[in-house]
């Protein structure tokens, strides 16, 4: 994998994921112990949440695993279209949305947890507001020109 992409997916996945830890923990007003237990969930069932720190631990793998996916389809889209990286504020806002969609109503009930989200208007905003910084952060790694682009930049 060329470094131009590499370098945005791993800075992008590993803040945006680790960001969005603390900001599960604001929302739900726990601590970030429960809230890897409740991601470990997604593979491991109720089961995680008496596993203790084994789980969590496999929680913040799988956090930071999905947050380099994430950002990975991202930054590779971003070398396709390159106005997402020109307009990165919008188009990490406008991912943000579409992550929270994915997430939510795919991959969450489609885990070991089975849960369809309840909707509640306070934890929606919460969610909602988390996952516009998750694009964000992914988006502004992303916004770096690839070697190409600066060298030919830079000639004119």
């Amino acid at each position: 994998m060329p470094r131009s992409v590499l370098r945005p997916i791993l800075l992008g996945g590993f803040i945006a994921g680790t960001i969005d830890i603390g900001a599960a923990c604001a929302i739900n007003s726990v601590g970030p112990i429960i809230i890897l237990q409740a991601i470990a969930s997604g593979v491991l069932g109720k089961a995680s949440f008496a596993e203790g720190s084994g789980a969590a631990a496999l929680g913040l793998v799988l956090q930071w695993a999905m947050s380099l996916v994430i950002a990975a389809i991202f930054v590779v889209a971003s070398r396709r279209m390159p106005a997402l990286r020109r307009r990165w504020v919008g188009a990490g806002l406008a991912y943000g949305v579409v992550i929270l969609v994915v997430m939510n109503y795919v991959v969450v009930p489609l885990s070991a947890i089975h849960r369809f989200p309840h909707f509640a208007l306070v934890h929606f905003l919460g969610d909602l507001l988390a996952m516009l910084l998750f694009g964000l952060i992914v988006a502004f790694f992303a916004r770096e020109p690839s070697p190409s682009q600066a060298t030919r930049s830079e000639g004119h």
